[in-house]
């Protein structure tokens, strides 16, 4: 039984999250990413809560900005170090005082950036990391700063940013954020039903400027093109190195057919986290979660099954 949750937090945000399993049990939380929202999480969270997968209380927020979470208009509100207290704040909100880590915090794609800033900077806050098809921000920026692939595949951030980029995106029923989801095919993926368009239109009718902002307040992306210098964007950002390690136990799983983030982007990842399993999937997009819930499930069952 998966319901859904408004946990107000303490400097004023307020979360909508689906939750699975018994409070007071030990804690996943689940991060969704760009244009998504929490649902895309519902099988694992009713797979993980269940007795004979651990009986855990599971957890997915709508990130600030989603759905019927809180949505402060300025784009400064969406800095990492605001969406960082947001998931802070909510794992202190949702542990059992005895237990007050996460016994795993999962992410994907814009979550991941969230959970590896978290992991680097909080590490107190959960016991194991999982990250799936999201860049590590050091690699990211080495490729985007490097490689004229991921600067090309990272292209269309500069579209996000733009000031009728909602606008856009809401045109011909959400046209575009459709081909987003096929990798820009006209191929609809099985995955892909009527009822899970309807969940999607759901969280886009709510508002997409909360998901735009993210992308307007990161540098993490390419130059636009202009003038020399008029938007450097990554190329102008150095991140310090031992501010970016993650010294936790690690998962990450890569889908190698993800056209964005293509796997150049976990080239040196162990030497940012050296506790790191690595599972890579071919034939797997960046929507992994749809396409191979029960191959996710899987990788995440045999690790968190590994006592520490």
């Amino acid at each position: 039984m998966i319901d859904t949750r408004l946990i107000p937090l303490p400097h004023g945000i307020t979360l909508s999250c689906r939750v699975a399993g018994e409070s007071g049990r030990p804690v996943l939380m689940f991060l969704h990413g760009f244009p998504e929202g929490a649902f895309v999480w519902d099988t694992l969270l009713a797979h993980f809560a269940r007795p004979e997968n651990g009986a855990y209380f599971c957890i997915a927020p709508n990130l600030r900005g989603f759905g019927t979470s809180s949505a402060p208009p300025e784009v400064d509100a969406y800095r990492p170090k605001h969406l960082m207290q947001d998931i802070a704040a909510l794992v202190g909100a949702v542990c059992p005082a005895d237990q007050p880590q996460l016994e795993c915090l999962v992410a994907h794609d814009w979550g991941g950036a969230i959970a590896w800033n978290l992991a680097a900077a909080m590490p107190q806050l959960m016991k194991k990391l999982a990250i799936i098809n999201s860049p590590h921000p050091g690699t990211f920026l080495r490729e985007l700063q490097q490689s004229p692939a991921q600067q090309a595949a990272s292209a269309y951030m500069n579209f996000l940013i733009r000031p009728d980029a909602e606008a856009l995106l809401a045109k011909d029923d959400f046209r575009r954020l459709w081909q987003f989801l096929t990798n820009g095919s006209d191929h609809v993926p099985a995955w892909l039903t009527d009822s899970v368009r309807d969940q999607y239109r759901e969280v886009w009718r709510a508002g997409l400027t909360g998901g735009c902002n993210l992308y307007r307040a990161s540098p993490l992306r390419p130059p636009r093109p202009g003038p020399p210098h008029h938007d450097p964007a990554a190329a102008a950002v150095t991140l310090a190195r031992e501010r970016l390690m993650v010294l936790l136990p690690t998962l990450v799983i890569w889908a190698l057919d993800d056209i964005a983030l293509p796997p150049a982007l976990i080239e040196g990842l162990a030497d940012y986290v050296p506790d790191m399993q690595l599972q890579q999937v071919p034939g797997a997009s960046h929507w992994i979660v749809h396409e191979q819930p029960e191959r996710v499930a899987g990788y995440l069952q045999d690790f968190l099954g590994q006592v520490r």
